[in-house]
């Protein structure tokens, strides 16, 4: 069956009213289950991200105070969790689940996780709810392992991935492309090798046509031997934070056309589920599923 990733710890314990939709990890597992995506028991489970792996990625002093719960009163705003010992542990949950789905992606051909995407987490400091950066950890990991010389990330997230740019910036070994809503969060963007920044309101065909125009290109053109998806639900019409009012169908068909492009050339795929925001966490869920209903095609 499709190699998908869980681990209890993705849920983490915040506030009841916290505006993060933190029960849709959990839900999400179960509506695998639920579909038959995933067999009762069938999900991979992590190790807790390492600090040497987290250290490839971010400051050696920043791991330490994540782990050790000194962070800095300044950084835990701009990441706007309460940084309480399960959400240390939640964020290294989520980034050793990344990593293991791209060992996985590697022996399978592809490979998701339950969580990730945390792509505002740059080297010196998390930002925008994300603690640690599961994908550029796990990109380092597998390049200081020599298990891939070159690798593509493809961020779809309606946020522009400024984090992931900050960490590989000036690394010719990492291709990264943000395709993002313009007038969104962050208001400071990072350059990635590539930003695509587009407008309100852009909805299914034209935001299609703009990923048709750039996918085969850009991954042709990065030489890539391993391909990380970011598979953000929150371009969707009804996403709190999200601005491109893409529908349930458009998500579907973005999915579908990145995997094809990335498996049709033989290239592993690891993919993330990124951002998503909704008060009915349910339906959040259930449309986070989309990337692992369409992943089974692809298995």
């Amino acid at each position: 069956m499709l190699p998908i990733v869980h681990h209890p710890a993705y849920q983490a314990e915040i506030p009841a009213d916290h505006r993060f939709p933190m029960g849709k990890f959990g839900r999400l597992a179960e509506v695998l289950v639920e579909e038959g995506i995933v067999a009762p028991g069938g999900f991979q489970v992590p190790e807790l991200a390492r600090p040497e792996w987290l250290r490839l990625a971010h400051a050696p002093a920043y791991v330490d105070a994540v782990i050790e719960g000194n962070m800095e009163p300044r950084v835990a705003r701009e990441i706007g969790f309460p940084m309480n010992p399960s959400v240390a542990r939640r964020a290294q949950a989520a980034t050793g689940g990344t990593v293991l789905a791209a060992r996985l992606a590697l022996a399978h051909g592809i490979a998701l996780n339950t969580a990730g995407g945390s792509h505002h987490a740059r080297r010196e400091q998390g930002a925008g709810f994300c603690v640690f950066n599961d994908v550029a950890v796990a990109a380092s990991v597998l390049l200081a392992e020599r298990a891939v010389s070159r690798v593509l990330v493809l961020d779809l997230d309606v946020h522009q991935g400024d984090g992931t740019a900050d960490i590989f910036a000036g690394d010719d070994r990492v291709v990264t492309l943000s395709i993002h809503a313009e007038r969104n969060y962050p208001v400071r963007k990072i350059p990635s090798s590539i930003d695509l920044g587009l407008a309100d309101r852009l909805g299914d065909s034209g935001y299609l046509d703009v990923l048709d125009q750039i996918l085969d290109r850009t991954i042709d053109a990065a030489g890539a031997d391993i391909v990380f998806y970011n598979a953000g639900v929150d371009p969707h019409e009804d996403d709190r934070l999200g601005r491109l009012a893409l529908s349930d169908a458009g998500l579907a068909s973005r999915d579908y056309r990145v995997m094809e492009a990335v498996r049709s050339r033989g290239l592993p795929l690891v993919g993330v589920i990124g951002g998503g925001y909704d008060t009915d966490v349910d339906r959040l869920a259930k449309r986070h599923a989309t990337l692992h209903r369409t992943a089974r095609a692809f298995a």
